[in-house]
């Protein structure tokens, strides 16, 4: 029987950025996996530099449902008193990183049930904060309801039936989207045979300062349509 715990990310700035080097710092429209499993790994208090428990992490198949497609904003940094490549000066640089404003994610990870349990009996009381891609963009509510857990689903099967997590009334009273059945864009891993397969290579090898190294996964783009039964009334949260 697959295990499956589905996790809220919802914060007014988010980052997921798979080429993040030199003056321009990317962001993908959803959660990258290794973003995903460096959030993990602050839960649980697992150091950068431990590989092996990094690949454990990694090894949990990844499924994300977009319940808010966030805004693609830039901002626009200067640092000073750089040093130069010959270290004879120091200098300015300029930098543009993106992120996404106002999205909101279900993020659903599939796997070990031991470890799922333990991921969902720290995160929402971390051993080391946690954020979404940079260290100002925190979580705007929790990423667990209180007793949430494990359930006995696949994470595609998940997807496809978890309320909807959007907060704002005027959006889950809409009667277009009933009417309309509009759909949730979802992205899923899936074996790289796998029909329309996409590759992303955002696979954490290793996370240490220095040596950090990814390798390839592939996923599938699809979306789930938005039914009567996942909008719910009150505040929706994972479970």
């Amino acid at each position: 029987m697959a295990m499956s715990l589905a996790l809220c990310f919802d914060a007014p700035m988010q980052s997921w950025g798979t080429r993040s080097r030199g003056v321009i710092r990317d962001t993908t429209t959803e959660p990258t996996k290794s973003g995903v499993v460096g959030l993990l790994a602050a839960a649980l208090g697992i150091s950068r530099e431990d590989d092996d428990a990094i690949a454990e992490l990694a090894q949990l198949q990844l499924a994300v449902r977009v319940d808010r497609e966030g805004i693609l904003e830039r901002d626009y940094h200067t640092t000073q008193n750089v040093p130069t490549t010959m270290g004879t000066g120091r200098r300015t640089v300029v930098s543009e990183r993106y992120y996404l404003a106002d999205a909101l994610f279900l993020v659903v990870l599939q796997g070990d049930e031991g470890l799922l349990t333990r991921i969902a009996s720290v995160v929402d009381r971390p051993h080391w904060p946690l954020f979404f891609g940079r260290r100002a963009f925190v979580p705007a509510r929790p990423l667990l309801p209180p007793n949430g857990g494990p359930v006995a689903l696949a994470a595609k099967d998940l997807l496809e039936g978890h309320p909807w997590l959007e907060t704002s009334k005027s959006a889950r009273n809409n009667e277009l989207v009933k009417v309309e059945r509009i759909g949730l864009r979802t992205v899923i891993d899936c074996p790289a045979q796998a029909t329309n397969a996409e590759v992303r290579h955002d696979h954490p090898l290793s996370l240490a300062e220095g040596r950090r190294r990814f390798a390839t996964r592939t996923v599938l783009v699809d979306q789930v349509p938005l039914l009567d039964s996942m909008i719910t009334t009150g505040d929706p949260s994972c479970s």
